[in-house]
């Protein structure tokens, strides 16, 4: 039967300020039902927990916490008196005990719930006479809200269900649901005065806020917690480095992240510039107003491996020339498929020759200066001793089938925020040489001005399966934070990756990791490259697209990648979603193009 309908009177009464606060707080009207409250239009029901199992482990409470419903939770500790509940437990051991002692000598098998019950209470009264944990009456509300009777019962037994898999049991405050809502409101008021005793280890594991937050005042937002559905907001550049590796199975939405990550970034003031293996990045440039260049052997573009930076104030222009001499080497090593210690030597003292050939010397003004071409080295590696095996090798990368890219000056101009650098047409067994030779280049027009920058590797693995390569890729890693570039290395093939000399040394370089779906096969790699829990590993193996694991210094949570619905439509990667954009594209052509006829008929 349900209790009479209440509504707010009017208090004829002088009223103080806080009740004048509370009348405007206070529902217009509440009516009181054996099951539920109703509050104006919306539903309350109360419950609370009533039975708990002999062990709590850590995070128990987290499905109840994380659930899409509109809840309020109240927890009640209140402390009990150490010597009063030792005397009792001391009369409960000694009836325990008299329990077994009887059935013994009766003949009786040994009843193992006596046997545990003695154990539990005799360590229990060891901690409390220790003084390492405390006893506490422990009450658990739960006040669920919903629209309808019916709605309600749902939410109950969602509830009920994440509640009963972990062995806790919950059942609404039948004829109590008035005490009910008292006990939940921010009265800390008990009301129902329904509790548990409980020593401190399992009251702890209760504690609600047991999820890490990566939420800062500053930064990108690059997903959501799945654990709390907080936000994660983070400045990479605020670590000790800005490197970022991200580890993911084709398809599982890595690229995806990473064009967030740009088109956030870009927004924040951060310079962009990509390597894209696929021409997965051209409809972001060309979106943003970036440029997009695409390198290959019949291309417009050219970039000449042999070009060095100006030199800044704190710089020498005779380091700069050295380095540039050893990246070379490793350029050329990849070229002609590896060198001895004799064509090592060679090739070091043909580079010093080629630069000084153009009258480029450690002392030279780096400003006036006209690098020399890869054929000006083949010249003087032909007229060297022991030069003319590389000469002959170098050849078809100087006038041969592949002199379209390696051998030009460089005629490419990087201005805008954003720049993209294609690799797709390049043939394959020149792609390692390719990334090489822009990495260089990118890496160059880092050195020469200082500003915050993003350098984006994707498929990086192509460049780690060569010794040379790899050792480029870690030396920029390293040394990337002196020039305010963050570093963010792209792979799918994580074997290879990680089977690389430099592969580990670049993760462990990198402060940001971020691990998507994973395979089987290479789950184990993961796992033991970052500590990863089984609980980590099979979450990898079984999340969707989008999700995974987001490392940020010590902390790590789970992420979900979520965009907007203009951002997904610039840097959608699903080939369906890219056909319906193109389709789109080409009806609105065709409608600006179709001729309008503008002559009216004169009746």
């Amino acid at each position: 039967m349900d209790l009479p309908f209440f509504s707010k009177q009017k208090n004829k009464t002088k009223q103080t300020p806080e009740s004048k606060i509370a009348e405007i707080l206070a529902p217009s009207a509440m009516k009181i039902n054996a099951n539920f409250i109703q509050l104006g239009g919306k539903l309350c029901r109360v419950l609370f927990v009533f039975t708990y199992p002999r062990n709590l482990s850590t995070n128990w409470f987290s499905p109840v916490l994380t659930m899409d419903k509109e809840l309020n939770i109240s927890m009640f500790i209140k402390p009990a008196e150490t010597h009063l509940i030792l005397k009792q437990l001391r009369k409960k051991v000694a009836q325990v005990q008299s329990q077994i002692s009887a059935q013994q000598e009766k003949g009786k098998i040994r009843d193992p719930i006596l046997q545990t019950a003695l154990q539990d209470m005799e360590t229990m009264r060891d901690t409390l006479q220790q003084g390492t944990e405390r006893f506490f009456n422990f009450g658990l509300y739960i006040a669920a809200f919903g629209n309808s009777p019916q709605e309600l019962d749902q939410i109950e037994n969602e509830l009920r269900a994440a509640m009963e898999s972990k062995l806790v049991y919950v059942k609404p405050a039948t004829f109590q649901q008035e005490a009910g809502f008292t006990s939940i409101l921010p009265l800390a008021k008990d009301a129902l005065s329904i509790s548990t005793p409980m020593n401190t280890a399992p009251v702890s594991s209760t504690f609600p806020f047991v999820s890490s937050d990566l939420s800062q005042n500053k930064g990108i937002l690059y997903g959501i917690n799945r654990h709390n559905n907080s936000l994660i907001l983070f400045d990479r550049f605020s670590l000790e480095n800005a490197n970022m590796v991200i580890f993911a199975k084709s398809g599982a939405g890595k690229s995806y992240a990473v064009k967030l990550e740009i088109l956030r970034s870009l927004m924040m003031g951060s310079d962009v510039i990509v390597i894209d293996p696929e021409n997965e990045y051209q409809y972001l440039a060309e979106t943003v107003g970036g440029s997009y260049i695409k390198i290959s052997l019949t291309s417009p573009h050219h970039i000449n491996p042999f070009d060095l930076p100006i030199p800044r104030k704190d710089e020498r222009p005779g380091d700069i020339l050295r380095s540039n001499i050893i990246n070379l080497v490793g350029l050329i090593r990849i070229m002609l498929g590896g060198l001895t210690p004799q064509e090592d030597a060679v090739l070091d003292k043909a580079l010093t020759e080629t630069y000084a050939s153009r009258d480029i010397t450690p002392e030279s003004d780096f400003a006036n200066i006209t690098p020399p071409l890869l054929s000006d080295l083949k010249t003087i590696l032909g007229n060297m001793e022991g030069g003319q095996s590389m000469a002959q090798r170098l050849e078809k990368y100087t006038s041969g089938s592949y002199a379209g890219f390696f051998n030009r000056p460089t005629n490419v101009a990087v201005k805008n925020r954003l720049v993209a650098f294609s690799i797709r047409d390049m043939e394959e067994d020149l792609r390692p040489m390719a990334m090489y030779v822009v990495l260089h280049y990118i890496w160059n027009l880092i050195r020469s001005e200082m500003k915050k920058r993003i350098l984006v590797v994707d498929e990086a693995w192509v460049m780690m399966r060569y010794e040379d390569a790899g050792s480029f890729m870690f030396g920029i890693a390293k040394r990337c934070r002196k020039y305010f570039l963050g570093l963010t290395t792209i792979t799918q093939d994580v074997a290879d990756f990680m089977a690389s000399t430099y592969g580990k040394p670049i993760v462990t370089n990198s402060s940001i990791q971020l691990l998507m779906k994973q395979s089987p096969a290479t789950i184990e790699i993961i796992q033991n490259t970052f500590n990863l829990t089984d609980q980590e590993k099979y979450l990898l193996l079984e999340c969707n697209v989008g999700e995974g694991i987001f490392f940020a210094g010590l902390k790590h949570v789970a992420i979900k990648v979520i965009a907007s619905y203009t951002e997904d439509q610039i840097i959608t990667s699903d080939p369906a979603q890219l056909l319906e954009i193109e389709k789109a594209k080409e009806e609105l052509t065709a409608e600006e193009n179709q001729p309008t006829d503008n002559n009216l008929d004169i009746i």
